[in-house]
């Protein structure tokens, strides 16, 4: 009987690091196809291509509950628009804020995504983050911050675009662990109600935003038979993208995702540097990178320590949340964070 925790407790981090690996291959993946698809084929469509994205995780939703995969759940509609407002921000803003900023400013502002998600944790769910978690993190940001930041210069209408980008971004992130935990809904179910929405109105709002951001009409581009392999390997490659995303965040936190996602920056740097020739790489680059690798080494041990993030209302009122909470949420209050 004493080997049951442990051995629960072994399987729920194989999990762990295995969801996380998936996340990690497939978005470092999908950002060197993308890349060559837009670099070397002039794809410069972006919002079209994210709703293909979202068509395509519609259509493996669609087979996996057709094969009985995927069961019958209920997403409230007003949650599921607010959901939708929040992602298609998300995916608007940072396009525009990477064309109306500097590189410079555009990583600052997707840095600033991890302190705005412990801001939503800390006011919506009552997080309380140890000294050592805040240290971490500030860590992990210093480093991704050296690594990748150059050229800063700010203007009026690319700082409103990045403020967007951020809030919407961390929204979208916090809504995702919010209503599978809420709603007890899997990653998979999660995606059956989201993915059609946002493949919907952003087949719609697409075009006409690539071609205000680019000049150019996505009807008019050459769909040669190399081009079209991309974009399907593209589409492909998001299906895990997606998934993974809601896996991950779902078993963690939005702010654990931002912060073990830079060491999807880091390594896109180093396979960069690998696949691309060695420009731009200089100790500045590499000490930059040591110190966020660093800083998420620690923040994986801080968090993990008793009092290293936790529900402030475990502690204070346990007994009161058991009596008017019900089975249904009680145990998810009991869990470290």
């Amino acid at each position: 009987m004493k080997m049951a925790p442990a051995s629960k407790a072994d399987k729920k981090a194989s999990v762990d690091v295995a969801a996380w690996l998936f996340n990690v291959v497939t978005s470092v993946g999908i950002i060197i196809v993308n890349k060559a698809l837009m670099a070397t084929y002039g794809f410069s469509f972006a919002t079209t291509l994210t709703g293909l994205h979202f068509a395509t995780t519609t259509l493996m939703t669609a087979v996996l509950r057709w094969l009985g995969y995927i069961q019958a759940s209920h997403l409230p509609l007003p949650e599921l628009l607010k959901f939708i407002l929040f992602a298609n921000f998300s995916i608007v803003g940072m396009n525009v804020s990477l064309m109306w900023n500097s590189v410079g400013f555009y990583q600052i502002a997707k840095l600033t995504m991890i302190p705005v998600s412990c801001l939503l944790e800390v006011v919506f769910d009552k997080i309380r983050y140890s000294r050592d978690t805040k240290l971490s993190i500030a860590v992990v940001l210093l480093g991704v911050a050296v690594c990748t930041v150059t050229d800063v210069s700010v203007n009026t209408r690319g700082f409103i675009a990045a403020l967007i980008a951020v809030w919407s971004t961390s929204l979208q992130q916090y809504y995702v662990h919010f209503l599978q935990r809420k709603y007890s809904l899997s990653s998979f179910n999660l995606l059956g109600h989201t993915a059609p929405a946002q493949a919907g109105s952003l087949l719609l709002l697409g075009p006409f935003l690539d071609y205000w951001l680019t000049k150019k009409r996505v009807d008019t581009f050459d769909y040669n038979i190399a081009s079209s392999v991309f974009i399907i390997l593209s589409c492909t490659i998001a299906v895990g993208t997606n998934l993974s995303q809601f896996i991950c965040i779902g078993r963690f936190t939005a702010v654990s995702f931002q912060v073990l996602g830079h060491m999807k920056t880091i390594l896109v740097l180093i396979l960069g540097f690998l696949f691309f020739g060695k420009e731009g790489l200089n100790l500045q680059v590499v000490i930059g990178m040591v110190i966020a690798v660093i800083g998420m080494i620690w923040y994986g041990n801080a968090s993990s320590k008793p009092g290293g993030k936790e529900r402030r209302s475990h502690s204070m009122s346990s007994s009161r949340q058991q009596k008017h909470s019900g089975l249904s949420e009680s145990p998810e209050l009991d869990e470290k964070v």
